[in-house]
């Protein structure tokens, strides 16, 4: 307040002999011309002196005088290097934008590509704060600022240093996603529930090692949530039984994200999401089924994807007025139309005449389509289905149905032979 009123006054006192000048100038008019200006210009040297050297002592006073323990100076040097980190910050990020996203661009992995701007924001933050760091370091604070300062400083870099952490986790997931769904891998549904994991983990360790900076015991916090975490634990036994569920599916990876899998009787459909807790299954009715990963770990899983290929075993049937040759010759076709078939499977094939049924002579027909998928299975099935019953048709023989012969002897034989003999006649 005090080097505020001074230099108003100084301002004034400007003011002042300005007017002072214009006052003296109207009031000497009188006098010669020659005298009047050399004694306007002596006045003038004189006031503007002395008005000068208040102000340069008003300045000096300013600047030799301090702020608390701080010098002008050194306050000015503080917000130099504050300023100098904005800067720093913007050339960062402008180098992050364009120099060397255009280096990562050109080469032929991924993985740099994002994480060079998944960097961008923790680098330029790490950047700023230890900018505001030795800005505040220069000044000369209290004992009880700097020790507050320190441990802000500590919690923010550690914050920082997690944060760039968490998104390396994100990007290596995220290319490794990429690489496992191009190449096939089975660990590809599964990478989501490790990202899952490791950001639960390096989140707790973050948690743990701020608290620990910030001047906490974390032993007694640790002991303390010990004794509480018993009970939690008592309590959340389903919640940690699906947790280790969720361990050991990524351990054995019996299926991954896309999979057909069947479980029970209940569970029919392809996976969509492997979570910690849970597995969802789009069921073939469209709903989406919910199973605990605890269930599915102690489970027998049937998985539908996995197969090579695809098995077709079934019978035909065909009458017992059939010759013998006849039905030589139609296993014969039967065999030949599933080795021209496309979509057939030609490592193994079995038609045989086995069996003499109760109503049929059985033909087996055993192969297996080429691929897996269950629509273009089913056509194939059906294809070669109607190629049967042609070869079939085409040998003169027709397909059998459940028939049964009736006998009858005694006086109910007579007597029906007895009708049908009257009423021919």
């Amino acid at each position: 307040m005090k080097r505020l009123l001074i230099f108003w006054m100084a301002v004034a006192s400007l003011g002042l002999a300005s007017v002072s000048w214009g006052q003296e100038d109207a009031g000497e008019a009188e006098s010669s011309p020659v005298e009047s200006e050399a004694a306007a210009v002596a006045n003038e040297q004189t006031d503007f002196d002395i008005v000068r050297g208040e102000a340069q002592a008003l300045l000096a006073e300013i600047f030799q005088d301090d702020i608390g323990e701080n010098s002008w100076g050194r306050l000015a040097v503080s917000f130099v290097i504050i300023l100098l980190t904005y800067v720093a910050r913007k050339v960062i990020g402008y180098l992050f934008e364009n120099w060397l996203h255009r280096l990562a661009v050109k080469t032929s992995w991924e993985f740099d590509d994002k994480m060079i701007p998944a960097m961008r924001g923790p680098v330029g933050w790490m950047v700023f704060v230890i900018g505001l760091f030795i800005a505040l370091a220069l000044l000369n604070l209290s004992a009880e600022w700097d020790a507050a300062i320190g441990l802000l400083f500590k919690a923010a870099t550690l914050t920082i240093v997690f944060w760039g952490i968490l998104r390396a986790v994100d990007v290596f997931a995220e290319t490794m996603m990429g690489l496992a769904k191009r190449r096939e891998m089975s660990v590809y549904g599964f990478i989501p529930l490790i990202q899952k994991a490791a950001r639960t983990f390096l989140f707790i360790v973050a948690v743990i090692l701020v608290v620990q900076n910030l001047g906490y015991s974390v032993s007694s916090l640790l002991a303390g949530l010990g004794i509480g975490g018993l009970a939690v634990a008592l309590a959340a036994q389903e919640t940690l039984g699906n947790f280790f569920g969720s361990v050991s599916l990524v351990a054995d990876r019996p299926f991954k994200v896309g999979d057909w899998i069947q479980v029970g009787s209940k569970v029919d459909g392809d996976v969509e999401e492997i979570g910690l807790r849970s597995t969802k299954v789009r069921t073939w009715s469209k709903s989406l089924m919910s199973i605990p990963n605890k269930v599915l770990a102690n489970e027998m899983i049937e998985n539908w994807s996995r197969m090579p290929k695809r098995r077709v075993k079934q019978y035909i049937g065909v009458t017992y007025s059939t010759p013998a040759d006849t039905m030589h010759d139609l296993v014969e076709d039967i065999k030949q139309l599933l080795r021209e078939d496309e979509g057939v499977q030609q490592d193994f094939i079995l038609v045989n005449f086995t069996d003499f049924a109760d109503s049929s002579l059985q033909i087996l027909v055993y192969y297996f389509t080429s691929t897996t998928a269950w629509l273009a299975h089913m056509d194939i099935r059906q294809r070669i289905n109607i190629k049967i019953m042609k070869a079939v048709e085409a040998r003169g023989a027709s397909m059998a149905f459940p028939t049964r012969s009736l006998h009858l002897e005694g006086d109910i034989a007579e007597r029906i032979a007895d009708g049908l003999g009257d009423s021919r006649g």
